[in-house]
């Protein structure tokens, strides 16, 4: 069908195109025009309108005759359209997260060209500060001049500073910088009243030998993070794990959960100091207790602020089933 088909639109339009030529050439001898045209182009324009006679034929032809032909030009087309539309629809949200992966791509990039020149610095020696590091820890009470207080912290801290930075320039001074906007902010902070922690952090690495250093300061709140006698962490031990190697590992894991738990509470001790030999008294405890599940508590030993070492003890208790 489709052949028979396809040899008929050839003979038409053959038969058809003779017939626009021939009637384009009598308009033009006849002189005819459309439209105040001259007799040449409304011959022209004749025969582009009976070539559009013949498309719209064959057009017309293929619609009446292939069920084929409809399924595809008013079925097939419009859900093409449609599947076409959606789909751009749908890589709207995909193109914007490949943007975002993009932007995390970039700044990565920048990361690790950051660490590579921090370990370039550092391999050749000359790095002795780097950024972030808090240089200087003191307390700011809001019942004394916040300004007295404040120059007098900036001192010991710069003094602290030059001996890291420039410990055989004995003339060296106020080689801390920090922009005043940050000495008016914590001003406005302290004034409301309470205790504060002033944490004055390096804002850049610094090299030995820079005659500058520009510093961050960071004011918190002067607030208990652990009291005597908490019980920051615990955990329990089965029959199956009463053996030094799992109960090491279990303490080492206490011990970092411990750290986790004090630094979200805003705890900015480096380390976690312990109080007696624990491991003597986990020891002596399980060769006393067998085939037993007993619990393991980090215990606070002191009321400890914001910037105060964590001193804690282990203990080690039995479980009454």
């Amino acid at each position: 069908m489709a052949w028979i088909l396809i040899v008929f639109l050839i003979l038409l339009g053959g038969l058809i195109a003779p017939f626009g030529d021939l009637l384009g050439t009598k308009i033009g001898k006849a002189r005819f025009s459309i439209l105040k045209l001259r007799p040449k182009k409304t011959a022209t324009i004749v025969t582009i309108i009976t070539g559009g006679f013949i498309s719209s034929i064959s057009i017309g032809l293929l619609i009446l005759v292939s069920e084929e032909f409809r399924q595809r030009l008013f079925v097939d087309i419009p859900f093409l359209q449609r599947t076409l539309d959606e789909s751009k629809k749908a890589l709207i949200p995909l193109q914007e997260e490949r943007k975002k992966l993009e932007n995390k791509i970039i700044q990565k990039e920048k990361e690790l060209n950051l660490l590579k020149n921090n370990i370039s610095e550092f391999r050749r020696g000359n790095i002795v500060i780097k950024r972030g590091q808090t240089l200087f820890i003191a307390e700011v009470n809001s019942s004394s001049n916040i300004k007295l207080d404040l120059g007098k912290i900036y001192n010991e801290a710069d003094k602290f500073v030059r001996k890291i930075v420039l410990p055989t320039n004995k003339d060296a001074k106020h080689i801390l910088l920090w922009r005043p906007s940050d000495i008016t902010k914590i001003e406005s902070i302290a004034s409301r009243g309470g205790d504060w922690i002033l944490l004055i952090k390096s804002a850049t690495n610094v090299l030995r030998g820079d005659n500058y250093v520009f510093i961050s300061p960071d004011l918190l709140e002067n607030k208990f993070i652990v009291r005597k006698g908490d019980v920051i962490k615990s955990s329990i031990f089965g029959k199956s794990e009463l053996n030094r190697k799992s109960i090491n590992l279990k303490i080492q894991s206490l011990l970092r959960e411990t750290r986790d738990e004090i630094k979200s509470k805003g705890s900015q001790a480096n380390e976690i100091k312990t109080s007696g030999n624990f491991v003597k008294k986990i020891t002596d405890f399980l060769k006393e207790n067998q085939n037993i599940k007993f619990k393991l508590e980090v215990v606070s030993l002191r009321d400890s602020k914001t910037a105060e070492p964590i001193v804690v003890e282990i203990n080690i208790l039995k479980i009454v089933p």
